[in-house]
């Protein structure tokens, strides 16, 4: 039973290690593009 404890906890702190890295080093910046969007004006 302290084996499957053991194992879970080092997987868990593995995978926030592996989050953590990936926050940081990842490129997670988004693309920019310019965008145009006609406005129609209704009298009224």
């Amino acid at each position: 039973m302290f084996r499957i404890i053991k194992l879970l906890f080092l997987v868990s702190v593995l995978g926030v290690a592996a989050l953590t890295g990936y926050a940081f080093l990842g490129d997670m910046a988004p693309e920019r593009q310019p965008v145009e969007v006609p406005v129609v004006l209704v009298p009224g």
